[in-house]
């Protein structure tokens, strides 16, 4: 813990966009998650630099504060488990505490919470190879 690998931190920032770009478009998630958030295609649309922006920044941070908890040095296999426990166990529970108060729709939840996992799986892997 301490040690941070700041090419795997600029890889797994990437990684983060390049996903949430593909989950949240018309080819997975995005009508889905716009039914869920209660958003329509107008209001997703709007202020993308603003938006893109702010993504790329919690992307960064959280693939600091990961390979910050993680360090060097861990095998594929505990790479993809920590990757999975921080997704679901940490990101995904939390989601589910606020949404729950929020009264929002599982779906939002398996849809939001499903992106986390996968983006942290692949810190996972990222951290693991690199």
């Amino acid at each position: 813990m301490g040690s941070i690998d700041w090419i795997a931190v600029l890889v797994a920032t990437v990684s983060a966009f390049v996903l949430g770009g593909l989950w949240y478009s018309p080819l997975l998630f995005a009508k889905a998650w716009m039914a869920g958030a209660k958003l329509t295609e107008a209001e997703v649309s709007g202020n993308m630099g603003a938006v893109f922006g702010q993504a790329i920044v919690a992307a960064l941070v959280t693939a600091m504060a990961f390979g910050w908890f993680v360090g060097n040095g861990m095998s594929v296999r505990d790479g993809v488990t920590v990757g999975a426990i921080t997704g679901l166990g940490l990101v995904t529970a939390s989601l589910a505490l606020n949404y729950a108060f929020e009264r929002r729709p599982l779906s939002l939840l398996l849809i939001n919470g499903g992106y986390y996992i996968v983006q942290f799986v692949l810190y996972g892997l990222i951290f693991a190879l690199i």
